[in-house]
């Protein structure tokens, strides 16, 4: 049985293609010698990241299509940190493109959908899809050094998305516990941090 999850919606349809752009953009600049850096996700290496992209690009690419299986019924973390797949350099930008192209039709933020296991509003899972593009594109852009500057309006999605989950979170939920920034902290910042990052981590070398 599946979960049931009641999130944010969004009056609007977010444009997911600038984030995966973005994220495309980092892993052409990432070579072979970082793919056993730290990352801002303790559990995870950059070549685990990429290997996490990977997967939600496909998980999040079935949820628009309503294409329910495998792919959408996984629960994230339920398996050991994944590698990077075979070729991932020549298939990651192809899979980012499909997952953002998947959410450009109306369709695909009507009713429910399902990703990562859980049962949820379609909307709501878009702008998870979104976040997850963001957040993940930061932490592979400063754990190889990389300047990283998402648009503004997906950053306005996120942050609309995560604000209702984290104003009273205990780290329980499905981000951890925020970490304080000030309110006239750069959006990026304001986004990373409500996903329990600290916007200032720089990885140790």
């Amino acid at each position: 049985m599946t979960q049931q999850l009641h999130g944010p919606g969004t009056a609007g349809q977010p444009d997911l293609r600038p984030a995966a752009l973005g994220v495309a953009a980092v892993l052409e600049r990432i070579d072979d010698g970082m793919l056993d850096d730290r990352t801002p996700c303790p559990e995870y290496t950059v070549g685990h990241l990429i290997g996490h992209v990977a997967g939600l690009c496909v998980a999040f690419r079935d949820a628009a299509r309503k294409d329910f299986g495998p792919t959408t019924d996984s629960a994230p973390g339920s398996a050991l940190p994944p590698d990077p797949p075979d070729q991932w350099r020549g298939r990651l930008p192809g899979l980012l493109a499909d997952m953002a192209d998947a959410w450009r039709g109306p369709a695909a933020w009507e009713g429910h959908t399902r990703a990562g296991g859980v049962d949820l509003p379609a909307a709501a899972a878009g702008c998870f899809a979104l976040n997850e593009l963001l957040v993940h594109g930061w932490d592979l852009a400063r754990a190889t050094g990389q300047d990283y500057r998402p648009d503004p309006a997906g950053l306005e999605a996120a942050l609309a998305l995560l604000t209702p989950f984290t104003a009273e979170s205990d780290g329980s939920g499905p981000f951890g516990r925020p970490v304080p920034v000030p309110p006239t902290a750069p959006l990026l910042d304001r986004v990373i941090a409500l996903t329990g990052r600290n916007p200032a981590w720089r990885p140790s070398r």
